[in-house]
């Protein structure tokens, strides 16, 4: 039986390290990510070679340095929800300045009707609710304008959705 790191029987002769076909010169100027693409499918893991993770790690880290590799201790980033914004609220954003991602989101909102009245379905990442949230405290009333008491009720709903989403802070 041929040592592991030799040729099988009968192929060319080419030099191979660890089981791996040395390259030629100009193969291995492509660099880490072009030689992923010519090595064998059937990876064997670290351990196979006596060596550890970290030490793989290191050797990626140290051979790419730009290459931006996912932290583990990054936060995740924040995902869309998908909340039911009640119609007197949509109205009255659409009716006001908001940011680009803010209108962006309401603008894509789908409309569904709900008995007399409907909802927007809105998807966005939490911060954008929060703002849209923030840009609808007027009709609570204040500022000399009188309070209506379905747009306040609408307003209350929409922001216990939005309070439901956002976890408590410490």
């Amino acid at each position: 039986m041929p040592p592991p790191c030799a040729p099988a029987a009968g192929s060319a002769s080419r030099p191979f390290f660890l089981g791996l076909p040395v390259l030629p010169k100009h193969l291995s100027d492509l660099g880490l990510l072009g030689l992923n693409r010519l090595l064998p499918v059937h990876r064997r893991p670290a351990r196979d070679h006596g060596v550890s993770r970290g030490a793989i790690r290191t050797a990626v880290a140290d051979l790419l340095p730009d290459h931006a590799a996912i932290e583990e201790d990054s936060p995740a980033p924040e995902l869309p929800a998908t909340l039911d914004m009640p119609g007197k609220v949509a109205d009255f954003l659409r009716a006001s300045e908001l940011d680009p991602a803010e209108r962006d989101a309401l603008d894509q909102g789908v409309t569904v009707r709900r008995g007399q009245g409907y909802t927007v379905r809105v998807s966005a990442v939490p911060a954008v609710h929060l703002g849209l949230l923030a840009c609808c405290r007027p009709l609570d009333g204040g500022h000399g304008t009188p309070a209506v008491p379905a747009q306040c009720k609408a307003r209350r709903e929409y922001e216990n959705r939005v309070s439901a989403l956002t976890p408590a802070g410490p």
